[in-house]
């Protein structure tokens, strides 16, 4: 099973080929997506993404998360959570999310089994 496509972003919208779904942020695993709420955990700009946020992508068996930070890298991401997937032997790329949807997009393309947790504003 393959990893969605983002078929498309912009400020505060994500589609993901295979969804019906406009998604605001979003996490993205192979053969699935769905919204991310930061509610569920508790996440805020800052300290930002915490392994709460991404274990449920790691449990689809990824190869490489990629984080989307926002628009203007307003979401923070700690060591401890690139630490714990690191440990998880995974690949970790963080990045802008314009930018972290390229690459992942790339990665999906290539064949890797990625995963993905996007924020689509600031």
């Amino acid at each position: 099973m393959s990893s969605p496509e983002i078929a498309s972003l912009s400020w505060g919208q994500m589609k993901v080929r295979g969804s019906t779904k406009t998604y605001k942020d979003c996490k993205v695993w192979p053969g699935g997506s769905r919204a991310w709420d930061w509610r569920e955990t508790g996440t805020e700009h800052s300290p930002g993404v915490q392994p709460a946020d991404v274990e449920e992508v790691v449990k689809k068996g990824v190869q490489t998360l990629v984080i989307g930070r926002g628009m203007s890298e307003a979401l923070k991401v700690p060591p401890s959570t690139v630490e714990y997937l690191e440990k998880q032997g995974i690949d970790v790329r963080v990045l802008q999310t314009e930018q972290a949807v390229k690459e992942y997009n790339a990665l999906v393309a290539q064949g890797v089994r990625v995963g993905g947790v996007f924020h689509s504003t600031c």
